[in-house]
């Protein structure tokens, strides 16, 4: 086995407000003034865990900031070589993103790229595939790992098979919270709210799970405590065109394909999140997210080839999400949220304009990732192991000292002693 850690952490100039009826934006990104880093934390802890050969870290950053951001990552892994840090850039990503073009030169769009929460995924497996890597471990910046297990852990399993002979290509933990629970608290739950919690439904299947054996199938996936074999990862890909939600959507990418997610109840991380900047935002993102994946659903369960995903096989979570019921859970909560507490402007909007601009979007996009997964296999292969590019990518990504500009020593100019007869 030789596995590898993925760390997709995003980067601001400051504690920026954004749009927050911009579609694509990210959950949080670290300001990069700010004093202790979630990357530089997640990379404490790794510290203390037996078996790290490499961990890659994903930098996304906007333009305006991308030099910036390069050089407070850069100094935040040069104080952890033992972890054998490599950053991948604009710069690196560039030579993937070339190398992608001649491999597979009619895929069209930014599938694998530093630009959106799938595409950025996809990145980090390519990156993976040239160097070699047979286990990709994802983690997320605002995670902790636990104690010096937390590899061992989550290489447990994979690549064997189960007693009924199904394999265990992609393995998923859990997480624990600030509380030191993984169930969701149900108390904070708004009567405004009513249509859009998922933490009862979350919170059965869950227990469900923390019962059973210690590796069961899943209905849920977390993206920082995620461990995928080279033939989960190299089959399938991502989703680069879904709002947010990439990792619950890829377990339905590798079931229609015919792989399943399993659940670990003994591999763990801690989520340490920052502060959330806009909930309606967020709103924004699950309104695209959730009608996009019951469009993308419906086309794929009548794919000759493809294994159908009905709500059915997926209850009690997330059940109530993929299938028409969803429409009317974004119109009452939209609605609800216009009447009462913050931000009542942006969800009147979407109640308005924005989950019909979400329905048209849906319908336009919801083939195109079936198209681009075509691609996929045949690119890995391609790319596994390249020796030129995996020289170039490491080259380019691995940590340096900054070079410090060498000052010019003035000349002290000796006093001439003009006197009389002294020469």
């Amino acid at each position: 086995m030789n596995p590898v850690i993925v760390i997709p952490t995003y980067w601001s100039e400051g504690e920026e407000s954004h749009d927050v009826r911009e579609v694509g934006t990210y959950d949080h990104a670290t300001p990069i003034s700010k004093p202790v880093p979630e990357l530089q934390t997640c990379l404490e802890s790794l510290e203390q865990v037996r078996g790290v050969l490499r961990v890659i870290i994903l930098l996304v950053a906007p333009p305006n900031c991308a030099d910036a951001a390069r050089a407070r990552v850069n100094g935040i892994c040069l104080s952890h070589p033992n972890l054998n840090p490599l950053i991948i850039g604009n710069r690196e990503a560039k030579v993937v993103e070339n190398a992608i073009h001649v491999v597979a030169p009619k895929m069209e769009g930014e599938t694998v790229s530093l630009r959106g929460y799938g595409a950025i995924r996809n990145m980090g497996l390519v990156v993976s595939a040239i160097l070699g890597h047979d286990i990709v471990v994802f983690m997320d910046d605002d995670e902790v790992a636990l104690d010096e297990n937390f590899l061992i852990d989550g290489v447990y399993g994979l690549g064997l098979l189960t007693r009924q002979d199904l394999p265990v290509s992609a393995k998923t933990g859990y997480f624990f919270d600030r509380n030191d629970s993984c169930y969701a608290d149900e108390s904070l739950t708004r009567w405004c709210d009513k249509f859009w919690s998922k933490r009862s439904e979350f919170n059965s299947w869950m227990e469900g799970a923390q019962r059973s054996t210690r590796i069961s199938r899943s209905n849920y996936v977390c993206g920082g405590c995620f461990a995928l074999y080279a033939d989960a990862f190299c089959h399938v890909a991502f989703d680069p065109y879904i709002t947010r939600g990439e990792d619950l959507d890829y377990l339905f990418n590798l079931r229609m394909n015919g792989l399943d997610v399993w659940f670990d109840n003994q591999w763990a991380v801690r989520h340490l999140p920052p502060k959330s900047p806009s909930r309606a935002s967020r709103f924004l993102q699950d309104v695209y997210r959730w009608t996009y994946e019951v469009e993308k659903l419906d086309v794929a369960n009548h794919r000759i080839g493809l294994r159908p995903i009905t709500p059915e096989s997926l209850q009690p979570y997330p059940a109530p999400w993929i299938g028409s019921e969803v429409h009317r859970r974004i119109f009452l909560t939209s609605l609800l949220r216009s009447i009462a507490g913050p931000e009542r402007e942006e969800y009147f909007h979407i109640w308005l304009h924005a989950r019909g601009e979400a329905r048209a979007w849906a319908r336009r996009m919801r083939e195109n990732y079936l198209a681009f997964q075509t691609y996929w296999p045949g690119m890995m292969s391609a790319l596994w192991c390249n020796e030129p590019l995996a020289n170039a990518i490491l080259e380019s990504g691995t940590p340096i000292v900054p070079r410090r500009r060498k000052r010019r020593r003035r000349r002290r100019e000796e006093p001439q002693n003009n006197r009389d007869g002294q020469q």
